[in-house]
């Protein structure tokens, strides 16, 4: 039997706020290893999608499946990271990572190898008996993302994780995750205001309209990953931001009129 190469599969999904449509038969499919970002006006439902996605809230209708699977809530399959790292503060680095595998009786030595090598690789090894008041934004945001992977989940879940970080940071981080794609092939959905980041990090972009979300524009990615600062300057990324701008514009325009 062939498998699906489907990480992620919305069809017709829906749901409401207050009798307030914020996603209304909304189709999206992600494939495995892909970095797929959401971008939009604030409050046209792309974090309600994410959540979705992660369990966390339930559609009224449509078809939600992760790595072929129905999406019934919560799930160690898919790792999510908020804008906030959510360590937790009486834990050491080392615990916090250690948490998920601890909490299902998984941290046999194998795992422990594990945590180990990702603390290291994440440049955080130095730091296990440290509590995450002790570490600076980027660094906790790295244990965050070495916390989800310990779990070895189906997709990484990202809903403007750097939007507290000042730019350096959060170029760093940029990086970094596009590091940990490329080493680890992890499927990524990401939800950003920032169309530059956006376009810098992902394979394929959708914009997304105004309350309740359509996809208005499908941008496809081609440049080579992991990517430079120099190619925030490329006429590629001046045309692939140009095109988003516009999208979103339009969208702006006809909710206006």
């Amino acid at each position: 039997m062939v498998k699906s190469m489907t990480a992620v599969e919305m069809m017709g999904v829906s749901m409401s706020y207050a009798g307030l449509p914020v996603v209304d038969d909304f189709t999206l499919h992600i494939d495995k290893g892909e970095f797929l970002t959401l971008v939009g006006p604030s409050g046209c439902g792309k974090s309600t999608i994410l959540n979705i996605v992660a369990g966390f809230a339930r559609a009224s209708s449509g078809v939600v499946r992760v790595a072929d699977r129905d999406v019934a809530g919560p799930g160690p399959d898919r790792g999510v990271c908020f804008q906030q790292a959510a360590l937790f503060p009486w834990l050491t680095l080392w615990d916090n990572i250690t948490f998920g595998p601890r909490a299902q009786r998984r941290l046999d030595p194998e795992r422990r190898k594990r945590a180990a090598q990702l603390l290291t690789e994440f440049g955080l090894g130095e730091f296990l008996q440290h509590r995450p008041s002790q570490l600076s934004g980027g660094m906790q945001q790295r244990a965050a993302i070495a916390r989800i992977l310990i779990n070895d989940p189906a997709v990484l879940l990202m809903d403007e994780p750097f939007g507290a970080l000042d730019a350096q940071t959060r170029l760093r981080m940029q990086n970094f995750v596009m590091q940990v794609q490329a080493e680890f092939g992890s499927t990524i959905l990401f939800i950003t205001h920032d169309v530059d980041e956006a376009i810098y990090m992902s394979d394929r972009v959708l914009v997304l309209s105004t309350r309740p979300a359509r996809i208005v524009a499908e941008i496809v990615i081609g440049e080579s990953k992991p990517r430079t600062p120099d190619y925030l300057l490329s006429e590629q990324f001046r045309d692939h931001k140009s095109r988003a701008f516009k999208a979103l514009q339009s969208s702006l325009e006809k909710e206006a009129a």
